[in-house]
């Protein structure tokens, strides 16, 4: 494979996706290519495109990837002896060094080797061989990445889900320690949104309210209802606390808040949640931030506020898991574009400023 070439996307700047062609690398041990079929558009993806989110650029952006093993090390198979060759993988964001404290700890989201600075969709084209991004026909796998087999009843497409549903997983049940009889409330009604509704009504929860604001969120919405939620809120409409209050007789004992860009979403989040409970924080705000909050609201209700900072492997295996066992999840309406810059660029567009953007937007190669 050494000497061939990769087709791939690169966001030169705000707006600006072009196609280039880069050569692949000779394979260090334990390194393999993959041979990317599709790659999920998540909402940074459309946010460094619009130049809402700061990026490294120029870059290969695409961090929702699924694809075939083209060629491997050695090292690489007998560190992944439960693959084959040609076998259809899911691949992690974040790489594992295995050796810093967080990694040993379980946490190598913040692995002090890699973390966000070389992760993959987020990682600039001077680094390495470049091929860090899912907008190509093929990447490299370091030594370090981490993929997970996706069962064969997942198509490439379908199994781009992996990533948002992982997501909702960790953020919606795993990290706040969702159980049964558990009140949930979900703030944002976006892929990850409905994803932390889904996994929330899986264990057990007794009530999920999912809050989302417009027109734009009507129908996502009502998928969430469909997903597990008992109440979809418009809050532009409808008082949330109001409505929880009523539905429960009370507060909720873990707030998922998945909202991007609306810092205001967080201040809502601590209103909703009940003295003594959980506020999951995973959406992020970019520029956008509060002009003033009073943490005392968090220490007179004695809250837990945890930072969601990515998925982990374990969150995935469930998420891989969840979509070959059920059709609602795999049956989600997509979006697709080729591996086309004029095409891509459209699709992030209506992603980021659509009248009906599109809840499930996949590349594929």
């Amino acid at each position: 494979m050494a000497g061939s070439v990769a087709t791939v996307l690169v966001l030169d700047g705000p707006g600006k996706l072009v196609t280039r062609d880069i050569t692949l690398p000779a394979l260090a041990p334990g390194q393999a290519i993959l041979r990317v079929e599709a790659c999920g558009l998540c909402g940074t993806d459309h946010e460094m495109f619009s130049g809402a989110m700061p990026a490294p650029l120029p870059l290969v952006p695409g961090h929702e990837v699924v694809g075939v093993i083209e060629s491997a090390t050695d090292e690489f198979w007998q560190c992944h002896p439960g693959l084959g060759d040609q076998a259809r993988v899911a691949l992690e964001v974040f790489q594992r060094c295995g050796e810093c404290d967080p990694c040993r700890n379980g946490q190598y989201m913040l692995c002090r080797n890699h973390g966000l600075r070389d992760s993959y969709g987020n990682t600039p084209l001077d680094h390495g061989s470049g091929l860090w991004g899912g907008y190509a026909t093929h990447l490299l796998l370091t030594a370090d990445a981490i993929v997970h087999p996706v069962p064969t009843v997942l198509d490439p497409v379908q199994a781009t889900l992996f990533n948002p549903l992982g997501a909702g997983i960790r953020w919606g049940v795993n990290l706040p320690s969702v159980s049964e009889g558990d009140v949930v409330t979900v703030l944002g009604p976006g892929l990850r949104g409905l994803s932390a509704v889904a996994a929330a009504a899986g264990a057990g929860a007794k009530y999920i309210m999912l809050t989302g604001v417009g027109r734009r969120d009507a129908e996502r919405l009502q998928l969430g209802v469909h997903l597990g939620a008992h109440a979809a809120v418009d809050i532009g409409i409808v008082d949330a606390k109001a409505h929880l209050k009523s539905d429960t007789g009370g507060l909720a004992d873990v707030v998922v808040d998945v909202t991007a860009a609306a810092p205001a979403a967080f201040v809502q989040a601590i209103d909703l949640v009940r003295p003594g409970g959980t506020v999951v924080v995973a959406g992020t705000r970019g520029h956008r931030t509060l002009d003033s909050f009073n943490p005392d609201r968090i220490v007179l209700k004695e809250l837990r506020i945890l930072g969601a900072r990515g998925v982990d492997g374990a969150a995935y295996i469930q998420a891989l898991d969840m979509l070959a066992r059920t059709p609602e999840l795999r049956g989600i309406d997509h979006h697709t574009a080729p591996l086309d810059a004029d095409e891509v660029s459209t699709l992030l567009h209506d992603m980021a400023q659509g009248a009906h953007p599109p809840l499930h937007a996949v590349v594929t190669v």
